[in-house]
């Protein structure tokens, strides 16, 4: 019998995707960045879900948003709790139906999930990138996943799916290689942010940075983690995702 954190794997939801293995594509070919510096190589791991058909003409793509990763769908192993991040709408007979698309799902750039960030190696030091790991932007990740789907021979997108920074990938696509999307699929996310969005990242950051615990972007060398200036750049940043309605609710007075 499994344990209480724990499915048997012949429990699991007849629509989902099952037991899926991620893959890492190493790339060789420079990536010039937005911000003026070069990727001289780097490695994006990702998961498929779902049969590529012979026109090669199903494969939708998923983007994850800031938080996100490449395992949306499925179980790594028999005896995980948790499925993927989008489990409830990736899968056979769901939203984005395995039955009839090919899935893709990637870790962008500086994700550290997988894909080449600030936790990988650095040729040039020997050590971590760290806080040297160059800035990266939508459009560099734009430009890093078609190359993934050159790899993978696709040359159009039935659809490109992604909710909030997700969908600012989205329609980067519909910008860089509007010709390579059949579809744009976006959820909860606008073509910039505002002022005050931005404002509020800044805030952000600052409070990750003036953690005792982050030492100048270096704190894996020290075996710590900025833990208290993370918990306070999430709440700062759920802030920004609450509607009114929302904020009055969690925060409005209770009249009595």
């Amino acid at each position: 019998m499994p344990d209480s954190d724990t499915l048997a794997y012949d429990d699991r939801p007849a629509d989902s995707v099952g037991l899926v293995t991620p893959h890492v594509v190493k790339f060789e070919t420079p990536l010039p960045l937005a911000c003026g510096k070069t990727l001289p190589e780097y490695e994006l791991i990702y998961e498929t879900y779902g049969t590529l058909n012979a026109e090669r003409s199903n494969a939708v793509l998923i983007c994850h948003a800031l938080s996100g990763h490449h395992h949306a769908a499925g179980y790594h192993t028999a005896e995980d709790r948790k499925p993927g991040w989008w489990d409830a709408h990736i899968g056979p007979g769901k939203s984005i139906d395995t039955n009839r698309f090919f899935v893709v799902s990637l870790n962008n750039l500086g994700g550290c999930h997988g894909s080449t960030g600030p936790a990988s190696h650095n040729p040039d030091t020997g050590r971590q990138w760290g806080p040297d790991f160059p800035v990266v932007t939508v459009s560099d990740w734009v430009t890093s996943q078609a190359r993934l789907a050159d790899h993978l021979g696709i040359e159009r997108w039935a659809a490109a799916v992604g909710g909030s920074l997700g969908g600012m990938q989205v329609l980067q696509w519909t910008i860089t290689y509007p010709e390579r999307v059949a579809n744009a699929v976006v959820i909860a996310a606008t073509p910039r942010l505002s002022a005050q969005n931005i404002a509020f990242n800044e805030v952000a950051r600052q409070a990750i940075r003036s953690d005792p615990e982050f030492f100048d972007g270096w704190y894996a060398e020290h075996d710590t983690v900025p833990k208290r200036g993370l918990k306070l750049a999430r709440m700062v940043g759920h802030i920004t995702y609450l509607s009114e309605d929302a904020m009055g609710s969690k925060f409005g007075r209770d009249l009595r």
